[in-house]
C-alpha cells in the first residue's frame, strides 16, 4: 500500500472544532398549531367594582372645591357691588313702619338745630287717605293718582300689566353714585324701564340716587341723568335722590346748609333746561339735613312708611309704602301716591 496516499488527498489531520461544542442541544420549536379550547377554564381573578358612595363622595369634594373658587375669585366684585349701589343697603332710607304719633308736631321757629320749617302747613290729615278698589292708597275727594318708583332691584317689569292694575305712574331710577367709592353707575334697567313704561302708558318720571358732597358733584350727577335720558320724555318730576345709606356712607357728615344749596343747584339748572325738579326727603332729613322753606318752589315727596298722613308740612308725593305688591312686578315695590295742585 502505498503510503503517501494521505498526503496526495490532503486530508487534514485534525478535525475543526464544532461551533457550539459541549453545549446543550438547541430546542426544537414545535410549528404554531390551532387554539383548542380548555377542558377546564381557569376562571379571572375577580374585577374591582366602584362603590356609588366613592363616586358621590368624589363629586361632592369637586363641587365644594369650585364653589370655594368662585366664591374666592368673586369676593372683590361682590365688596365693589355693595360698595357701589346704596339702594343694595337693607335698611337704606330707615324703611321701617313707624309707628303712628299720637300727637301731630305743630309748626315751630326755625332755628341753626331745626332748620327746617316751610311755612306752608300740610293740608291733609290721617283720615284724607283711603285705599281704592285696587288696594291704591288715595285722596278721599281730591284728584290723586298712584305710581311706584323702580330700579334695578325690581328686574325685568311687565309694565302692560303694572299698568292694568290700575298704576298712573312711574318714577324711575337712572342711575346712582357709589356710597363709598363715588363712582357713576348707570341702572342696569333704566332703558328697559323708560321704554316700558312709556310705551304702556304710564306717566313717567325719574330719579337719580345721589351721594353728591357739593355743587360740583351735584354737577357731574346731572350731566350723567340727562346723558341717560337722552330723548326720553318726562311727564312727572325729576329728582335727586340724596340721602345717607349707611352710618360709614361718604354722605354721613353732610350739614344742612350744604345739602339746601346742593339742592337749590339742582332745582335751577332742572328748570332751565325744562324739567320739573322735586325734592325727596324723609321726615328725619327733613328737621336736620333742609332748610325747607328755601326749596318750596319745587314740590315735595316724603318717604314715611305708613298709611296715615301724619307729616305736619305741605308735601306733593307720599311714598308710603316700601314693601307693596304690583302685578307685573316681582317681590316688593316702594307705592307712592301723586297730589298735584
Amino acid at each position: 500500500m502505498d503510503t503517501n496516499l494521505d498526503n496526495e488527498l490532503d486530508i487534514p489531520t485534525e478535525m475543526p472544532a464544532l461551533e457550539n461544542a459541549g453545549q446543550a442541544p438547541a430546542p426544537i420549536e414545535e410549528a404554531p398549531s390551532q387554539e383548542s379550547p380548555e377542558l377546564y377554564p381557569v376562571p379571572a381573578p375577580p374585577k374591582k367594582r366602584i362603590r356609588p358612595e366613592w363616586i358621590l363622595g368624589a363629586l361632592a369634594v369637586i363641587a365644594a372645591g369650585l364653589l370655594i373658587a368662585a366664591l374666592t375669585v368673586s369676593l372683590p366684585y361682590m365688596e365693589k357691588a355693595r360698595d357701589e349701589d346704596p339702594e343694595d343697603l337693607p335698611n337704606v332710607n330707615a324703611k321701617v313702619e313707624l309707628p303712628i304719633p299720637e300727637t301731630i308736631l305743630e309748626p315751630t321757629e326755625e332755628t341753626e338745630e331745626n332748620p327746617t320749617i316751610p311755612p306752608d302747613p300740610n293740608p291733609y290729615d290721617r283720615y284724607s287717605f283711603q285705599f281704592d278698589r285696587n288696594n291704591h292708597l288715595l285722596l278721599q275727594n281730591l284728584p290723586s293718582y298712584p305710581g311706584v318708583d323702580v330700579s334695578a332691584h325690581q328686574g325685568a317689569i311687565d309694565w302692560k300689566a303694572v299698568k292694568r292694575s290700575g298704576i298712573h305712574f312711574a318714577m324711575v331710577r337712572l342711575g346712582y353714585r357709589g356710597y363709598g367709592s363715588g363712582k357713576l353707575v348707570e341702572d342696569e334697567y333704566v332703558e328697559e324701564n323708560l321704554r316700558g313704561a312709556s310705551d304702556a302708558g304710564l306717566k313717567l318720571g325719574a330719579y337719580f340716587f345721589s351721594q353728591a358732597l357739593s355743587i360740583a358733584e351735584a354737577d357731574e350727577e346731572i350731566d350723567f341723568m340727562l346723558e341717560i335720558l337722552g330723548e326720553h320724555h318726562l311727564d312727572m318730576p325729576i329728582v335727586l335722590d340724596w340721602e345717607i345709606p349707611a352710618a360709614d356712607a361718604r354722605t354721613a357728615g353732610m350739614d344742612a346748609r350744604t345739602l339746601t344749596d346742593i339742592q337749590l343747584h339742582f332745582i335751577q339748572v332742572m328748570k332751565e333746561k325744562g324739567y320739573q325738579p322735586m325734592v325727596y326727603f324723609n321726615w328725619h332729613q327733613s328737621e336736620n339735613l333742609y332748610y325747607l322753606s328755601e326749596l318750596e318752589e319745587a314740590p315735595f315727596w316724603l318717604a314715611l312708611y305708613q298709611y296715615r298722613m301724619t307729616y305736619p308740612w305741605k308735601v306733593e308725593m307720599w311714598q308710603y309704602s316700601c314693601t307693596g305688591r304690583v302685578p307685573g312686578i316681582q317681590g316688593d315695590v316702594d307705592l307712592n301716591v301723586w297730589m298735584p295742585d
